[in-house]
């Protein structure tokens, strides 16, 4: 066991389903065609393989086929529905609405918005993570024209009150976004059911390829548009254009077909071991935390902080048998603390000594229980050598200390 690598990063990526290996080969070697070919038979198949794929994928969300705009990714898809909409509904308004812990293809987008002239709120979040709906419906001003709210949280697997959000969005006249990224394949997620008018998504977090994704735009009441990011062709309804990517796009529809067969007892199974992992560390060892709302969260992650332990160090125990993230963002050169748990009111202390476990459809209990061990002993080991955990230990108030510089 102490040979293999253990994957428990699927939040960042999955591996890809061997079934969605086998449906994508044909579209590399047999069936080379153009969809946008369509004048032989080569790009009538690619076409037809596209057609079906986008049925697949419109089904596992339940909306019409239509409404699927395949895109290379969440990011991709992020962008086009954000400043899409800016552009286009810019003369009614020019104020959106998000949220402080949104994942950065969301901030970022918005930031860029600002400087073309847009206005952006970012809401704070009480400490499970979760938005605070008054303050939402507070924000909401006649210029405002979205409401960008991700369904799921990337770090914490925390799941906001989408259907909340649509109701107050609905009363107010106001388009509502969701990055589904983290919680569609995984959860049911029903967008029109909860009155969600955009919402962007990604095959490779469903064990699906990557550099293939795709973007809800609702078709009626209200019918939504968005201004092209992209030109030449006018692939994709116009929205979108460039050559579509058919084996990825073949291999998300089959990774769809597959989520919505599967989901049910996937979540079922890795909650279990999930649960399994976080009540064993907290019996374990002392000051351990789990962050986020515990009733309200995707089914394979858990975010846990381990008081006064670094968490890059105490990945450094591990790192050669188990993969998962830590709490810090390595930006320029230096280590930040996770600005989603910062955001959460967490302190930098706990926001750096946090990891993130994202379990998945190939993760084993006997890999749970390796990673149990490997991280107890971890946490022990660090704080062996740490003289703070000995202050702590011997009653001593960090708070009041005043460290020196040098």
């Amino acid at each position: 066991m102490s040979q293999r690598l253990i994957y428990l990063d699927n939040n960042a990526t999955t591996p890809v389903d061997p079934r969605v290996v086998d449906t994508m080969i044909p579209y590399f070697y047999d069936k080379p065609g153009n969809a946008a070919s369509r004048s032989h038979p080569f790009g009538w198949m690619a076409e037809e393989a596209v057609d079906y794929a986008r049925e697949q994928v419109a089904n596992l969300i339940d909306v019409d086929p239509k409404e699927i705009i395949f895109t290379s990714g969440a990011t991709e898809a992020d962008n086009l529905a954000l400043k899409g909409v800016f552009e286009m509904y810019r003369r009614k308004g020019n104020h959106i609405i998000t949220a402080k812990t949104e994942h950065k293809a969301v901030i970022d987008a918005c930031q860029k918005i600002e400087k073309l002239g847009g206005e952006v709120t970012y809401l704070d979040v009480k400490d499970d993570g979760l938005i605070d709906l008054d303050e939402l419906e507070k924000a909401i001003t006649d210029k405002t024209i979205l409401v960008s709210i991700m369904w799921a949280n990337n770090e914490t697997g925390v799941i906001q009150p989408m259907k909340e959000i649509g109701a107050i969005c609905e009363k107010h006249g106001v388009l509502l976004m969701s990055d589904a990224t983290q919680a569609v394949g995984k959860v049911p997620v029903h967008p029109k059911e909860v009155g969600i008018h955009l919402m962007a998504f990604t095959a490779h977090k469903m064990y699906g390829p990557k550099g293939v994704g795709a973007l809800f735009v609702n078709r009626k009441k209200p019918r939504v548009k968005v201004t092209a990011q992209m030109d030449g062709g006018g692939h994709e309804r116009g929205m979108r254009s460039g050559t579509l990517n058919v084996p990825g796009i073949v291999g998300f529809g089959k990774a769809a077909e597959l989520a919505k067969k599967e989901m049910a007892q996937d979540a079922e199974r890795v909650s279990k071991l999930r649960d399994r992992l976080e009540q064993s560390l907290v019996d374990r060892l002392e000051e351990v935390y789990v962050n986020g709302n515990p009733n309200s969260r995707m089914p394979h992650v858990a975010n846990i902080s381990f008081k006064h332990v670094e968490g890059e160090g105490l990945m450094m125990t591990f790192n050669q048998n188990i993969a998962l993230s830590s709490g810090s963002a390595c930006t320029s050169a230096s280590l930040e603390p996770s600005y989603v748990l910062i955001a959460m009111g967490l302190g930098d202390d706990l926001a750096h000594s946090s990891l993130r476990f994202s379990l998945g459809r190939f993760t084993t209990d006997e890999e749970i229980d390796f990673t149990i061990d490997a991280i107890a002993n971890g946490v022990n080991h660090m704080r062996d050598l740490s003289p703070i955990w000995e202050m702590y230990k011997e009653g001593v108030d960090l708070e009041s200390v005043e460290w020196s510089e040098h």
